[in-house]
């Protein structure tokens, strides 16, 4: 897998389109699920979580250059960093703007499915099993975790991320990654009223 990985980046690199799909193909679930949790407020009404999307992938082929390949997980952190920036950066720019009008657009039902299963990780399964109402409870309960516990759990559970590399990325300690993961698992069961059935 990690050599599939390192020949697709490096195909996508020369320009081959068709690694350049597969790349992303492979990624875009878990970075809509780890948008849609992250992006509330104003900017979710101005900005469509499939455009933020998008942007963030254009940027991340423009990157392609600068990015040293250390792995499946690594190269998962480095995309969901760059989906945080995207959204501070769209965030300033509304301030700054004042922009009258919405942009919100909600995905489509087909993408929902999708979404679901990059959250099964976050759930139990049977709340898995409940269907598309508890999508938006899920990540209702996303956005209420603190920054760090929500960027935890995101790179961990949507990721696939080790904690370890998730340390790096936030710049603390491993444990400390383990207990933001843990708290962060915590309170999503309390707010969804999870019994662990």
């Amino acid at each position: 897998m990690q050599d599939e990985l390192r020949k697709t980046i490096a195909a996508a690199r020369s320009g081959d389109r068709v690694a350049l799909d597969s790349l992303f193909a492979r990624h875009l679930p878990a970075l809509t699920a780890f948008l849609r949790c992250k992006v509330d407020g104003e900017l979710a009404q101005r900005e469509s979580i499939r455009d933020l999307a998008q942007s963030v992938c254009r940027e991340v082929i423009a990157d392609l250059e600068a990015i040293e390949y250390r792995g499946d997980e690594a190269f998962r952190g480095w995309l969901f960093l760059q989906a945080t920036r995207k959204i501070l950066d769209r965030y300033r720019y509304h301030r700054r703007a004042r922009r009258a009008g919405s942009k919100e657009e909600l995905l489509p039902e087909d993408d929902d499915a999708e979404l679901l299963q990059q959250y099964a990780s976050i759930c139990t399964p049977s709340r898995h099993a409940v269907g598309k109402e508890q999508l938006a409870r899920v990540e209702a309960a996303m956005r209420q975790l603190p920054e760090g516990q929500r960027d935890a759990v995101l790179m961990s559970r949507l990721g696939g991320i080790a904690y370890s590399e998730i340390a790096q990325q936030l710049g603390v300690t491993e444990s400390a990654v383990r207990g933001l993961v843990a708290r962060g698992l915590a309170r999503v069961a309390e707010l969804l009223g999870d019994d662990g059935g």
